[in-house]
Formats: structure tokens, sequence, C-alpha cells
């Protein structure tokens, strides 16, 4: 019988660069809905504030936008949302993006004084005839929906701010787990509808008006309806310059597993520039439409948080190093 994954997966390794075997030892996870997955260990109380959307039988894009938001709203996530470390003039300036089931998107990039900008993003989906506002824009868009106006850089933020001022020391600081840039949500409900939502403070000290892959649809998002999804975190310069999660979204249509999707997309970072093996970190979460996930990183120390009916665990990814 033909077999149509197996011949568009034997089909892409003819056009593929060397270097993108071995993904049978990369893991997958089998699918159960609903489930919800996150970026980072530190998401657990995203992923409550998701599940508890979706055990109550609730809409997918619904649970990504309560849970994201957690973490928008926590001083002490200084990467995402109220907080979140400034850029090199002292602003806070925030990204974010939804996508749902149908493929719809709304995003948002350069927002300053919204606490909220995962729902500004959903509200210029719903309600504006665009995907995308920026800046100022986006700021009079977001106080027209009644989004309150208010300071997000917190004493501590602002200290960690003036600290790197004086040190004088404009090398950006690492992307790991204290500096990871993203929380990225996928999230499938048990109607089947799968949606993701990306936020973002973006990189601590970076150029006033510089935007990462967050907010970009097909570099931190991508949700296809009939396949399933993915996010990035991580440098968002690389995850734009490969246009990152719309290249792991196609890599499950060839019919490669979330896992080796991911690993896939980081494995085209470096071949793209070599260099990008020494200190450089990306990671990729995705999802399919039948429950499957699974993660890659470049390096080490990356982790997703799951949630399904088996419960909330932390789920370590493969890593190149």
């Amino acid at each position: 019988m033909f077999d149509r994954k197996q011949f568009l997966k034997t089909s892409l390794a003819g056009i593929l660069p060397l270097g993108f075997g071995g993904f049978a030892s990369t893991k997958s996870y089998p699918g159960k809905k609903p489930v919800v997955v996150s970026t980072w260990r530190t998401a657990t109380n995203a992923n409550q504030a998701a599940w508890k959307v979706l055990s109550n039988g609730g809409y997918a894009l619904d649970a990504v936008e309560e849970g994201v938001k957690v973490e928008e709203a926590n001083p002490d996530n200084s990467t995402v949302g109220f907080g979140g470390r400034p850029d090199r003039d002292g602003k806070v300036t925030l990204d974010a993006c939804v996508m749902d089931e149908t493929g719809n998107c709304g995003s948002v990039a350069c927002l300053e004084n919204i606490k909220h900008p995962v729902s500004v993003a959903r509200k210029i989906m719903t309600d504006s005839p665009h995907a995308m506002l920026v800046g100022p824009g986006a700021k009079q868009f977001a106080l027209s929906q009644g989004f309150p106006e208010e300071d997000l850089l917190t004493p501590e933020s602002k200290a960690a701010w003036e600290a790197w001022l004086e040190r004088g020391d404009y090398t950006p600081p690492a992307i790991n787990i204290e500096n990871h840039d993203t929380i990225g949500m996928l999230a499938l409900d048990k109607q089947g509808r799968i949606s993701g939502a990306c936020t973002t403070s973006g990189a601590a000290w970076k150029m006033h008006g510089r935007v990462g892959d967050s907010p970009i649809i097909g570099s931190g998002l991508f949700i296809d309806p009939k396949i399933g999804g993915a996010v990035a975190t991580g440098l968002g310069e690389e995850v734009i310059k490969t246009a990152g999660s719309h290249l792991v979204v196609e890599m499950m249509r060839a019919g490669h597993s979330p896992s080796e999707a991911c690993k896939i997309a980081v494995e085209r970072i470096i071949e793209r520039d070599p260099k990008n093996k020494e200190g450089v970190q990306v990671a990729y979460i995705a999802l399919n439409v039948d429950g499957a996930y699974g993660g890659f990183s470049i390096r080490q120390g990356f982790d997703a948080v799951v949630t399904d009916p088996d419960g909330m665990r932390t789920e370590p990814t493969e890593h190149l190093y």
C-alpha cells in the first residue's frame, strides 16, 4: 500500500543537507487530549492556569492566553511582561502573538506600558483588520480596547538596568534559564482544536526598537490546523533567519515526529552559521493534532512543561551540545 508519509519523508531526505540523519534516536512522546506544553521549567504556574481551562472542556486559545498571562503578570520573571528587563534606554517593550485552530493570528511588537500583550495580540486578531501592530500604534489600539496603561519597570528591574549601565558591559547576556527570552505555549483541547501563544519582554538591554522572533508568525509561533504547531525560544535573530517554527511544522507535515522536526530546525541554525555552536541557545517545542509532543535545543538546559490527563511534569529535551 502506498504510504504517503513515508514517501514524503524519504523524498525529502534527498533534498535536505547532510547532517540531518539520526531521527530514530530522537525521543517522541505519545499523544493524549487535552494537553498543554510550555517552554522552560519555570512555566508550571502558567500550565496550571491553562489546564484549568482545558480540563473543564474549554477552548485551547483561551487556555494559552490565560496560561501565558500568568507569567506576563509575574514580576519575578525577568524575561516576560511586568518586571521584564528593559532595553538599553530603560524601557520595557513587549512582544506577543497568538494563533488559533483555523490558522488565524494576531501579533503585537514593541508595546510599552501594557501588561498583557498576549491579550492585545488576540484583540488585534479578532477586533482589527490587521495581523500585527507595533510601537505607538499598538499602544493606541490597546488603550482604545480598554487595556489600562501602567509602568512595567519594577524597582528590581530598574536596579538591574542601572547596574548594567554602571558596568558598561554591552555584551548581550546569555540566553539560558535565567534569561530565556520567552514563554511559548501550545494547547490541544478536548474538541481537537489546537492553538498557541508566545510572549516576551525580549533580550535584556536590547537596542530600543529591537523585535525578536516571538511576535513573528512563522518564526516564534506557527499553527497549521491539519498538522500541529510549534513555538521557539532563545536567540530570536537566529529563529527569524530560519523561519524556525514554520520549518518545524513543515517537517511534521513531511512525516517527522514533533521531536524530529524540532531537531531539524535546530540543526538548520548550526548549518546556516557554524559559529552558532559557540554559546547560542535556541529551542523548539512542537505539538501535533494527535496530541503527540516533543522538543529539541541547541544546548542542554532546556526543558518543557507538559500537562495532560496523566498530570503535570517537566520533560527534559534532547540537545546537540
